[in-house]
């Protein structure tokens, strides 16, 4: 198996060539999401969307000068592709992400001009998109800070919304097998003043069963621990898998490492167990990056902020797959 490997240098391919070699075409750029769009492989980084036929060279494909936090496609829908941004904002490419259009409705939300850190709307980012699998004009958006904004008709109207009370959303997903349940993992950031304090408003996974219209709290974690990487199996039982860490600056160079965990349910969120093994209950490294491992139901491959990339197989088992990279931000199997 080779895997696309995206941290804070850039882009390296790991596996049957030993060891992680450097991609051609993106010198030093932090690399956060990757998608794949009609054949071809798309980079969002901290300067524009990239493009490559094979993970090993890169081209510039446009939204420069933006830093890309999230990259989809909707189902059945050849060539569309949309981008999250920082600032938080919504671009939309109709040809495959060789050019971009701004969906400019999604800033003109009320209360938009409070999405972010308290003073700073530029911390805002669109971190995640989600689409109807039946719908594509239907899709959820999650804002970093700011909620959940959905819309059933391409963009044209949009509905705000909040994982329960909690505006600070990170990843959203869709289960494969229930067309009406999402998921949300959520931090501890507040948005404009009157939110809700941190007791009514914890960090952890949230649930919806009704398409994002109500959402209740599923998560394990008794100190309601902050939550960003999660992945959900395409294959049945549709495990969710979920990192968490004390908080957004948990790091493997703390004194007593980043005590991060791994979770995973395999009954949409109602109930969980570790998937850490010895040496990572917890994990001294934060785990930053998630995918499915394309070779077994229920394993994940990981990425921590140490520079490993991990497989992590349902029994809990941890095999090393890669070290001595950079801050590992997102990953991709390329076969």
């Amino acid at each position: 198996m080779e895997i696309l490997i995206g941290t804070r240098e850039g882009v390296f391919v790991a596996g049957r060539s030993g060891e992680p070699t450097a991609a051609k075409g993106l010198p030093q750029r932090g690399v956060l999401t990757f998608c794949r769009s009609n054949g071809s492989i798309l980079a969002g980084t901290e300067s524009g969307v990239y493009r490559s036929s094979d993970g090993r060279s890169w081209q510039v494909s446009g939204c420069e000068g933006r830093a890309i936090r999230a990259i989809a496609t909707p189902p059945s829908s050849e060539g569309a592709v949309f981008a999250g941004t920082q600032p938080a904002a919504l671009y939309r490419s109709g040809d495959g992400g060789r050019s971009w259009d701004e969906i400019e409705s999604l800033t003109r939300i009320p209360g938009s001009d409070e999405w972010g850190l308290p003073g700073d709307p530029s911390a805002s980012r669109a971190l995640s998109i989600v689409f109807d699998a039946a719908r594509p004009e239907h899709c959820w958006v999650g804002v970093e800070v700011g909620g959940i904004m959905e819309t059933e008709d391409g963009g044209a109207t949009w509905r705000a919304t909040l994982a329960d009370k909690n505006p600070d959303i990170h990843m959203l997903a869709r289960d494969p097998g229930r067309s009406d349940v999402l998921y949300a993992t959520t931090g501890f950031g507040r948005v404009g003043p009157e939110s809700a304090p941190e007791a009514a408003s914890m960090a952890g996974v949230y649930r919806s069963e009704d398409g994002g219209s109500s959402w209740s709290y599923v998560w394990p974690d008794l100190e309601h621990r902050y939550t960003r990487p999660m992945v959900i199996d395409p294959r049945a039982p549709h495990a969710l898998t979920v990192a968490s860490a004390p908080n957004f600056r948990s790091s493997f160079r703390d004194p007593d490492g980043a005590q991060s965990m791994l979770y995973q349910s395999t009954d949409g969120g109602s109930t969980w167990r570790s998937l850490g093994d010895a040496a990572h209950s917890p994990s001294a490294a934060n785990i930053t990056a998630l995918a499915p491992d394309p070779a077994e139901s229920g394993g994940v491959l990981a990425g921590t902020d140490s520079g490993e990339v991990w497989r992590v197989n349902a029994a809990a088992e941890w095999t090393l797959l890669a070290s001595g990279l950079p801050f590992v931000q997102a990953l991709l199997p390329l076969d």
